[in-house]
């Protein structure tokens, strides 16, 4: 399988200085970064989600997939170049390679994760945080049209809801 800045290396370059923002959390999404070197901060909600530092990594594609606005703040660390494919979903219609390798990245994640959390439920079992795993879990295994489950402080914490 062809990585992803092979597949994009007809697509312009773009490089951004430390402190330089690719994506705004909460404003329009539709284009796909593919880093070429550098290293980028995620943030979702003023929390530190993860650091990107490998070439090939895709930004941006949760955006561009469920058709919303951005869901974090990606900013560069230090200079940074990426590949940049603009409206990203429109393009993807006419590229089934690179959309299957979208498909098989964003696979991987959502396997990894569920890995992850089934084996936190089998440590947590019985404690008040189980629960919530519990809840993360069956909504990744949602078949509704609805986005997130809520959570609330109790799901998290233990105790009555917003205690």
């Amino acid at each position: 399988m062809q990585s992803l800045l092979s597949l994009a290396a007809a697509h312009p370059s773009r490089t951004y200085a430390a402190g330089e923002i690719l994506i705004g959390q909460g404003f329009e999404g539709g284009d796909l970064y593919i880093l070429e070197s550098g290293q980028l901060a995620v943030e979702r909600d003023g929390v530190r989600i993860a650091t990107v530092a490998t070439p090939g990594a895709l930004i941006g594609e949760m955006s561009v997939v469920l058709g919303t606005m951005n869901t974090a703040t990606v900013q560069a660390e230090k200079p940074t170049t990426v590949r940049v494919i603009r409206d990203a979903q429109q393009y993807l219609k006419t590229d089934p390679e690179l959309t299957f390798r979208i498909a098989w990245l964003m696979a991987n994640r959502l396997d990894a994760t569920s890995a992850y959390l089934v084996q936190l439920t089998k440590d947590h079992a019985g404690k008040p945080e189980g629960g919530l795993l519990g809840r993360i879990l069956s909504s990744l295994n949602a078949t509704d049209e609805k986005r997130y489950t809520p959570i609330n402080r109790g799901d998290m914490f233990g105790g009555p809801s917003g205690s």
